[in-house]
């Protein structure tokens, strides 16, 4: 029989075979696909080097392409990181930036007294198209010849002034367009930095974009500030020449132009002749850019304006940018339903003004030598009241709250928190500890002098400053976390890091968070219940909101014995320590503690007695380094200015938990003469205060302000009744020794209100 052919494909044989071919073939494949890509890549190259040829450029026009290829590739990098710089700004553009003004509010000091005003322009806002043409004109020629030409950024504008700033050697034309200031008001601070041009730049585009020039004009006329406390040109308009904007002349059009560059420099009622010198630079901004002919102004140039005579008194216009704040978180928070509203602050207009003339005698006198430029200062009463507030050195050069927005490094200030916190785990003053070089994962923090004591007490370790003490705490025995907890229990508002260098005060925080904090030793460990609003009504007179009903109490983040041990240690330090600067006249027990942040850009002192607890920092906005500022310098000098003021006349508090907390010939407020042993009147007479009190002077001066203003006495009575017909807002709107406002009309948010006393002085 026969044998079958085997079938060939399944030959063992074979198949090790084709697996082969079946790979070289893949090989082939994959060899001859390659080889022909680079081939028609090869070619497509030539055909487009060839095609390109035609263009080839020699000699200088080689040049100017390679640099234009180069500046495109560059441009559009730099684009990609200004872009990346500015995104944070555009996250002010998702809040409700528009409806800021909707609130109409007046406010009053802590005795009733109207202090300012806030919201929606006080005078009711007038339509663009209602606005005096010489004032539109008179703003365009000055502010921003090419409004209606640019888009936001005036490049040619720019160059134009960079050309004339090179011409004069100095700054003497900005290059900023309308639109980009309203982005610095609306949107921005005050702060000379490349971040803040480069957000500037963006969000002038994103306004370009979304409103239209007749809106962006109008929001510029209506939100900038005009000084005096007033914003907007219809309320400035009204405040320095009585009439309303629609009636303004061409000279006072040309004195309101030129408030814009500098309001405080050139307020007409502070130094009339610097305004009436820039109003002629506005004239003469006129001619130059073709809007009027010489013949149209030479007649506002011969008469030029002249401002309301008024009493210079300045508005607390940083404390109240903040209560404005204030009455915005209260209804966001669902606490005021109504939006034209009379509210009654904290501020004592006496310790403002002394706060201010602290700060300013300070710089004024030490600024060149310490080459500092700015400070900011708050000033709490134990209870929690804010009676004064400074947040800049001129509001009319920067509205920039420093107070409460600035975030600087407390520096050593910040150890308040770190050695709370070591009291309520059981620390006392007298407990002792190493002063020695340590590390922490890398980084060893050395002490100011770059030496070391060695065993040393917590009170001793404190007045001296020392760094690797609250270190070596926080390390060994605390931990980072609990040292922050106790900051924010403390009211310290802005959000804190978490790192090893925290005890040192390298978190930043507010003026305002640390004055907050600090108020807590006075109030023995209670909370300080900070605020800056007791109280708001309605024109109507209803109550919408009170701080002592509304509020919760206070509770304890402090025990007994860690504010006793605490308060033993802060009262040593104007004592022994590096505040001795800050040490009160009359022997008032204080407390407090200086900081100082790295290479000397921050410097602070937050003391407290009995009665105030006062924040105080010294620094440059642009960060740069002071020379050798520390906060035992002029930060304690300029707490001690102030609350030296502060404590006359007044009766004094004790600092809890101390021996001897007060003065020798003093006595607690409410004892009586019978309960003191030291009934030698040699000794009361030391109880009596050195000069008027607050309160005193302010009626003095409330009835030599009633004399000025009382109307001459008429033998027609019913002339005299008709001549005192105010409209009257609730006396429960007003303080003590006055009895009615006289008001205008109150519609739109329109509140013109100014104090009128009717009945006796006490």
């Amino acid at each position: 029989m026969q044998d079958e052919p085997k079938d060939r494909s399944t030959s063992p044989e074979e198949r090790p075979r084709k697996k082969r071919h079946l790979l070289l073939r893949i090989d082939s494949w994959i060899d001859s696909t390659v080889w022909n890509l680079g081939f028609k890549l090869a070619e497509l190259w030539e055909e487009i080097t060839i095609f390109f040829r035609r263009f080839r450029v020699r000699g200088w026009k080689k040049l100017v392409f390679e640099l234009a290829g180069e500046a495109m590739t560059l441009g559009t990098a730099g684009a990609l990181v200004l872009l990346a710089l500015a995104m944070p700004a555009f996250e002010e553009t998702k809040e409700d930036w528009r409806n800021r003004g909707d609130f109409a509010v007046t406010f009053l000091d802590r005795y009733g007294n109207v202090i300012g005003h806030r919201g929606i322009i006080h005078e009711d806002s007038v339509p663009i198209d209602q606005l005096p043409d010489t004032l539109i004109k008179a703003v365009l020629a000055t502010e921003d010849r090419r409004f209606f030409d640019h888009y936001g950024i005036d490049f040619i504008g720019l160059a134009r002034a960079l050309t004339e700033n090179a011409k004069a050697g100095g700054v003497v034309q900005g290059g900023s367009t309308l639109t980009q200031q309203l982005a610095k008001n609306l949107f921005l601070t005050n702060e000379r930095s490349i971040e803040r041009k480069v957000k500037e730049a963006f969000l002038s585009v994103w306004l370009e974009a979304n409103l239209s020039k007749k809106e962006i004009l109008s929001l510029y006329l209506d939100r900038a500030y005009m000084g005096g406390g007033t914003f907007g040109v219809a309320a400035a308009a009204q405040f320095y020449f009585g009439k309303n904007v629609t009636d303004i002349n061409l000279a006072e059009s040309a004195m309101l132009a030129g408030l814009f560059k500098a309001p405080a420099k050139y307020a007409p009622h502070v130094n009339l002749p610097a305004a009436r010198a820039r109003a002629n630079d506005v004239l003469s901004n006129l001619v130059q850019s073709g809007f009027m002919s010489e013949g149209q102004v030479i007649g506002a140039r011969r008469n030029p304006a002249t401002a309301i005579d008024r009493a210079e008194v300045k508005a607390p216009d940083y404390f109240l940018d903040w209560a404005f704040d204030e009455v915005q978180r209260l209804a966001a928070e669902g606490k005021i339903k109504e939006h034209s509203l009379v509210v009654r602050t904290t501020i004592d207009t006496g310790l403002q003004q002394a706060a201010d003339a602290a700060m300013e005698s300070s710089l004024r006198e030490y600024g060149e030598n310490y080459k500092v430029k700015q400070g900011a200062l708050v000033m709490i009463e134990n209870g929690g009241a804010v009676r004064a507030m400074v947040g800049g050195r001129d509001y009319g050069e920067s509205q920039f709250n420093r107070a409460t927005k600035a975030l600087r490094q407390p520096g050593s200030s910040f150890k308040l928190y770190t050695y709370s916190t070591a009291m309520e785990h059981g620390f006392t003053p007298e407990t002792t500890i190493s002063d020695a070089p340590i590390t922490w994962n890398g980084w060893s923090p050395q002490n100011y002098e770059r030496s070391y004591k060695g065993k040393v007490t917590l009170l001793a370790a404190m007045a001296a400053s020392l760094n690797t003490v609250p270190v070596r705490l926080a390390k060994e025995y605390l931990g980072i976390d609990a040292i922050v907890k106790t900051a924010k229990a403390f009211g310290v508002e802005t959000p804190l890091r978490k790192d090893k260098t925290v005890p040192l005060g390298t978190s930043e925080v507010t003026v305002l968070d640390q004055a907050t904090g600090y108020a807590v030793m006075p109030a023995g460990g209670m909370q300080s219940r900070r605020h800056g609003i007791e109280q708001v009504q309605g024109y109507g007179g209803e109550v919408l909101y009170d701080f002592n009903r509304d509020e919760p109490a206070a509770k304890r983040v402090l025990s007994e014995q860690a504010v006793s041990s605490m308060n033993r240690i802060l009262t040593q330090i104007p004592v022994i320590g590096t505040a001795r600067r800050a040490a009160l006249d009359g022997g008032i027990v204080t407390g407090g503690k200086t900081g100082t942040s790295q290479n000397y850009r921050d410097a602070w002192f937050i003391g407290f007695t009995g009665n105030y607890t006062t924040a105080v920092w010294f620094g440059n906005d642009d960060y740069s380094p002071m020379n050798n500022m520390t906060g035992g310098t002029l930060p304690a000098m300029a707490f001690k200015k102030l609350m030296d003021y502060a404590h006359q006349g007044v009766e004094l508090r004790a600092i809890p938990g101390i021996d001897n907390p007060l003065p020798t010939g003093t006595h607690r407020k409410g004892d009586t003469v019978a309960e003191r042993k030291d009934t030698d009147p040699a000794i009361l007479a030391l109880t009596r205060p050195r000069s008027l009190s607050s309160e005193t002077t302010r009626v003095l001066k409330q009835i030599a302000q009633m004399l000025k203003t009382a109307p001459p006495i008429t033998a027609d009575p019913e002339k005299f009744a008709d001549a005192a017909k105010p409209a009257a807002v609730p006396a429960s709107l007003l303080g003590p020794g006055t009895d009615s406002l006289r008001t205008g009309d109150v519609r739109k948010g329109k509140a013109v209100v100014s104090p009128i006393r009717t009945n006796t002085i006490p």
